[in-house]
């Protein structure tokens, strides 16, 4: 027995100190990865609040429960003593562990395993603890109980937290304690008789004490808690909750508080049964104040009166929601809506027309896939839309060719292959929105491996160790050359030269990553070098979320080209909180739960090719990003700090406005009659896209606001009423400095009829020509795609367009094939935007023949200019070449050759002459 107790013993602390091996190897494999990353002092603020908060509690724990097992054991041992048990009690089967030093290591081994558990619990919530002991104020007070609403977001969650836990350990420890006076066979049973010795019902009262005691503060929680009461007509305390649940709550933590002391001086009250009495009246109080009351008010004072008596309390939810989303901070504008556009307005707003996005992310994607993939293991995940300047204003559709190991011929997908060689993405693909080749192709101006652009990019680094797909780790600079691109029949491979990943190269490290990754082959190879490193949590969504888990994200990450030549994944964070006072909560997909406040206040930039990480705070004024802060000022820059290039792309992000629109179609009624009759309530519009209706999602144009005197880059939804599918106002976010974030909502004329894009696809159905000319091509074994409609505001007006494409059964590759613009009651499908444009607005025949009479002459001039202008695309490559080399002469050669072919380009002057020749 006693060789059985030690290979137990034993058997227990091997499987502990490999637990805690295997924690330690964890963590000090993150730890040098943090530290690379020069966030060291992050990783030590999360690991020691994640320590102290589990040991505090482990501790509290501990010695409440070993006190009263020791209390139990002591009262029980007279019992334990004079007790003989029949051979068939299962009590029996315990006993020969309850003897001597045994039983010590019995309750030792029961307090421990519980206190790992509620220690654990507790050590989850760390981020909690750390902004309670980091509060800032909102400066804004809730009207219930008079607090600040920093007290909710900061403090309340942890005392919820703190009284949840607290009876938890109350009532395991009730339950030990009854199992010790049990198997001490403290509880005596003669016949109906049942006999508890005063010491034992004296400490089961103590205990009882305790968990009364809990109760009690649970209902002081649950006072606070009102504040996100949805019995009312809006979210928050109604009338109901402040005049009959409030008193409720006071008066059974009242009576709760008494049963308390009664019961912790039980041993002194000579009638116990004033214990039972204040418990029944503790029952009266719970059925027919806290229960019954409370709705007897709702249904005889407040349904009668229910407008009148809610008033204050509907007021209260709109201001506190429109706080918490931002949405008091939305300007409205009267847009109205004339619908008198000349071709001539089209002309006037030309650039907000040449950036009307053709290509939808979604066929554009495919169509990526088909043409520039180039090799198998090569992959786009996702399209973004952004904007450079090309000389002009230009927007864009840009995404990031990536290589994911599950892309590698299954032949292929060898250890070496999926680590050490094949370890990056390279380049990217890049069009106008707008652009559209003869053959309804996007027109790309950066394509291919390695990239070409025909634009003024520079594309210098164009490896992407770090994406959205990047998601196995890798080991650079070993001996094995590392895969960079293919080029014709030869692939092109490289070694890399950046900072970015750990380095592992002494044996100790090696065997460190080998435990984290369960790879003995890291161990084993003999591939690695003094200056490898190893690379991991390069998927970007989990990168940033691994530095900082406290912050939620967006669910669109965008890939930036740098003025540096190198690729920046630009991702927008969130602070979030459900315990806002007053706020309606909405659920939000990208972190799966409700939150009622949102602020975007941090701007996350990560380099595709060294991995760095970089926190900005752009919305310096957010009392929670005020209060992380305080607890990591390491960890975040000002929004002043960061590069000039990158500050120019930053946009609104599309799941935060997505939330503000959502919530503003209802709380933009401020009038507590209106909202209470939910008679102005909106919606998001309905639109289709490849025969199936959806929500209408938000897309960024480039376009000049009314009022503006230029176009910039803005984001916007068309809004709807409630079940209807006219438009009644419309909703955006600048994206542009210094205007960035600032929210708009045009307002339309109530007493007109504004098209909405559902009434104007029921339009396009019914017109003979268009709806003839699809079913015809979805007869002919292709498949009819409707992209986004997109609704252009200009000058006091509406255009609509939807593109068209077209795609066979036999392949994947979208053709762009038909542009639809409506306008008023005109609505026209032609090949190309301007056709279209040129149709609705009944270009006239002179106009039109004008424009073919110039076109070989302005072709014949264009061509020439394009010519020269390759060639000076070729010297100015050739001058970065040499550049790169520092070839100093060869470089100084080549901008010459460029200088004089710009020289001899500005002075040409034969395209007006022979422009206006035509004309004459």
């Amino acid at each position: 027995m006693k060789n059985l107790k030690k290979w137990i013993a034993l058997i227990v602390v091997v499987i502990a100190l490999l637990y805690l091996l295997g924690l330690f190897i964890d963590y000090y494999a993150d730890w040098l990865w943090f530290n690379n990353l020069h966030y060291a002092s992050v990783f030590s603020t999360m690991v020691f609040a994640q320590l102290i908060s589990f040991v505090v509690f482990f501790i509290i724990f501990f010695i409440f429960a070993a006190i009263h097992i020791n209390i139990a054991f002591r009262r029980g041992s007279p019992s334990r003593q004079n007790s003989f048990l029949p051979e068939d009690d299962p009590r029996q089967l315990i006993l020969p562990l309850y003897r001597g030093k045994a039983i010590v290591w019995f309750w030792g081994a029961v307090i421990t395993f519980f206190a790992i558990i509620l220690g654990a619990s507790a050590g989850s919530h760390w981020s909690q603890f750390l902004q309670f002991t980091h509060p800032v104020s909102f400066h804004l007070t809730e009207p219930i109980f008079g607090k600040d609403a920093g007290f909710y977001v900061f403090k309340l969650p942890t005392y919820s937290f703190i009284s949840g836990w607290y009876l938890f350990m109350v009532v395991i420890t009730f339950i030990g304690v009854v199992f010790s006076y049990y198997l001490d066979s403290a509880f005596v049973v003669t016949g109906s008789h049942f006999h508890i010795p005063a010491s034992v019902r004296n400490h089961l009262f103590n205990l009882a004490g305790f968990f009364s005691l809990g109760i009690a503060g649970s209902y002081l929680i649950k006072l606070f808690n009102i504040l996100y009461s949805s019995n009312g007509v809006a979210y928050g305390p109604s009338y109901m909750d402040v005049h009959a649940q409030i008193p409720a709550y006071w008066t059974i933590l009242a009576v709760t508080l008494i049963i308390t002391l009664l019961l912790f001086f039980a041993p002194f009250l000579k009638k116990k049964k004033t214990i039972l009495y204040a418990i029944a009246a503790w029952a009266v109080v719970l059925v027919g104040f806290v229960w019954i009351y409370p709705s007897f008010i709702e249904q005889y004072v407040v349904k009668p009166n229910e407008l009148q008596k809610e008033t204050p309390y509907i007021l209260n939810n709109i201001k506190f929601t429109q706080e918490a989303y931002g949405l008091n901070k939305i300007q409205t504008q009267p847009f109205p809506v004339n619908q008198n556009l000349t071709y001539a307005n089209i002309k006037d707003n030309y650039h907000t027309i040449e950036n009307i996005r053709l290509w939808d992310r979604r066929p554009l994607i495919q169509t990526f896939k088909q043409l520039q993939e180039i090799r198998l293991y090569y992959d786009f995940n996702s399209v973004q839309i952004d904007r450079y300047n090309f000389n002009k204003y230009t927007e864009v559709a840009i995404a990031a060719r990536e290589l994911p190991a599950s892309q590698i011929p299954i032949r292929a997908q060898t250890w070496v292959n999926e680590h050490l060689i094949y370890t990056h993405g390279y380049g990217i693909v890049m069009n106008p929105v707008n652009k559209i080749t003869p053959d309804g192709m996007p027109d790309l101006i950066v394509r291919d491996i390695p990239p070409t652009t025909t634009v003024p990019l520079n594309l210098k680094q164009m490896a992407i160790y770090y994406g959205e797909e990047t998601n196995q780790y890798v080991l650079v600079n070993t001996k094995a050359k590392e895969f960079d691109y293919p080029k014709g029949d030869e692939n092109v491979y490289n070694y890399y030269s950046g900072k970015g990943g750990v380095k592992i190269s002494n044996f100790f490290t090696r065997l460190v990553f080998a435990w984290k990754f369960s790879d003995i082959k890291i161990l084993l190879t003999g591939y690695i070098t003094d200056q490898s490193r190893i690379m991991f949590y390069r998927n970007i969504m989990d990168r940033d979320q691994t530095v900082a888990p406290f912050l939620s994200y967006d669910s669109q990450p965008y890939l930036v080209v740098g003025k540096d030549g190198h690729l920046y994944w630009i991702h927008d964070a969130y602070t979030t909180s459900n315990m806002f006072p007053y706020s309606e909560p909405v659920y939000q997909n990208a972190i799966e739960r409700s939150i009622n406040y949102i602020n975007n206040s941090v701007k996350v930039v990560i380099d595709a090719y060294n991995g760095d990480v970089n926190y900005y705070v752009i919305n310096p004024n957010d009392p929670i990003i005020q209060s992380f802060e305080k607890i990591y000022p390491h960890l975040f820059k000002p929004f002043s700090e960061m590069p000039d290039f990158l500050k120019s792309h930053i946009r609104y992000p599309t799941d935060l406005f997505n939330i503000q629109a959502k919530m503003y179609n209802v709380y933009h009624m401020t009038d507590p009659k209106v909202f209470y009759n939910q008679e102005d309530y909106w919606a998001i519009p309905k639109e289709v896209y490849n025969n199936g209706q959806q929500d209408m999602f938000p897309y960024y144009i480039i376009m000049r606001l009314p009022g503006s005197e230029k176009e910039e880059y803005i984001l916007m939804i068309p809004l709807s009423p409630s079940n209807k599918d006219n438009m009644i106002a419309w909703m955006c976010a600048q994206c542009d400095a210094p205007n960035y974030g600032k929210l708009i909502v045009y307002t339309l004329p109530k007493d007109k009829l504004i098209y909405g894009p559902m009434q104007i696809e029921a339009r396009i159905n019914q017109k003979p020509d268009i709806s003839s000319e699809l079913t015809l091509w979805g007869q002919q074994g292709s498949q009819v795609i409707k992209g986004n409609q997109l609704v252009i505001p200009i000058d006091n007006s509406f255009i609509y367009v939807e593109p068209i494409y077209l795609q066979s059964e036999q392949g994947q590759i979208p053709e762009l094939k038909r542009v639809i613009v409506a306008y008023n009651d005109r609505i026209e499908m032609r090949q190309t935007l301007d056709e279209a444009l040129e149709a609705v607005f009944n270009v006239s025949d002179t106009t039109s023949q004008q424009a073919r009479a110039v076109a070989p002459v302005l072709g014949k001039v264009v061509t020439t200019l394009s010519a020269r202008a390759q060639e000076a695309l070729d010297h100015y490559n050739k001058a970065l070449q040499y550049l790169k080399d520092n070839d100093w002469s060869g470089y100084g050669k080549e901008l010459d050759q460029l200088k004089a072919i710009l020289t001899e380009m500005s002075q040409k002057k034969s395209l007006p002459v022979e422009i206006n020749k035509v004309k004459k």
